[in-house]
Order: C-alpha cells, then structure tokens, then sequence
C-alpha cells in the first residue's frame, strides 16, 4: 500500500508521515522531492524551471520508484508529498492505480490562518517562500481529485496519524516515548527537511 500525504505547506504532511513510520512496523518514508533535488541539480541554468514538478522526468522517477517499491517492498510506503496540480496529480498517483495499485490519498487541511502560524513556529514568516504558497495550495487542493480531506484544523501530529491509520484499518503500535523523546524526534525530522532555497514538500 502507498499512503500520499498531501497538504499546503504547514500542514503537517513530514511530521504525520514521520509520527506512522514510527508506529507501523516495516513501513518505510519515500520522499520525491529528493528527485526533484537531483533534476535540479543537473539541468543548466538557462533552462531550469522554478518548480521542478514541471519536468516530465520528475514525475516518471517518481511513478517508477513508487511503482518499484510497492512491488517489491513488503511493507506499506509513506509519501508526504505537496501535489496541488490534478494533472501533475494524475499522471504518478491516478497512474499507479490504474495500473492497479492501492494508493491511500489524504489532504491535510487547514485555514490560511492556522497555516501560517504553523510555518511560523517553524521559523517561516509570511513573506516565506513557504507561505507565499499557501493560497495556491487551498485552491488547489479544493479540486474533486483530492480526497479524501481531513480537516486538522485543530489536531496534533498524534491525532492526525491516528485519524489516517483508522481510516486505513490499521493498529499503530503505542507510542511510549517521553514527551521530551517526541519533541527531540519532531525537531530532528523538521531540521532534516530543511530546504534552504524553497522547495516543494
């Protein structure tokens, strides 16, 4: 199974893939921006493009390494992934599962507001990159094409991952950590993907 966790930036999309991998056993996170990393990294500067979900390549590596890892990997495969374009949307998750496999597809959502004082904990004010995103991002995701929504509006990372693992029939293992283990575990998965010139998580 492929769980794509979608949402405006802020909405928690890292730190709820984050909070199930911990607590489903042999799952595994699959981050496509680090696709999008590579393109960027070799196309020359006179022809990039400032968002790299643009190029063709970067949605066929990421359909392919989805594709691959759903078939050969036993365990279910996490993707946080910030897709706001139904087309871009359809050509990797619509065609994964026309080719049969089970993708699990959840919004993340939340008002403009609580967005933004989520980026701004995180030390993204409201003339970040991040941020100046945002309204894109609601209209985006208010297409048919991204169900199933979940308003988490006033929900913790805890909640959030509950609320997805009973929607998908699946017992998530106790969390027994201190809250000083949570808090260090979120802090190092959010400077782990820190993306110092803008990205599209």
């Amino acid at each position: 199974m492929i769980i794509w966790i979608n949402g405006a930036f802020g909405a928690g999309k890292t730190q709820t893939a984050y909070e199930l991998h911990r607590r489903m056993p042999g799952s595994v996170v699959y981050d496509p921006e680090e696709a999008g990393y590579f393109i960027r990294r070799q196309i020359p500067r006179q022809i990039a493009k400032d968002d790299f979900q643009l190029y063709p390549m970067w949605r066929e590596i990421n359909y392919a390494m989805l594709a691959y890892l759903n078939r050969e990997y036993p365990g279910a495969v996490i993707v946080p992934m910030t897709v706001v374009d139904p087309a871009i949307f359809d050509e990797i998750v619509g065609r994964l599962r026309r080719d049969g496999m089970e993708v699990r597809h959840f919004a993340l959502c939340a008002s403009r507001a609580a967005l933004l004082r989520r980026l701004r904990s995180r030390g993204e004010g409201s003339g970040s990159w991040a941020a100046q995103q945002i309204d894109r991002c609601l209209t985006g995701l208010a297409d048919e094409a991204f169900e199933r929504r979940l308003d988490t509006e006033h929900w913790s990372v805890r909640q959030t991952a509950e609320a997805i693992a009973a929607e998908l029939g699946i017992m998530l293992t106790p969390d027994n950590r201190s809250g000083a283990r949570k808090l260090w575990d979120r802090l190092r998965t959010q400077i782990g993907h820190i993306r110092w010139l803008g990205g599209m998580k």
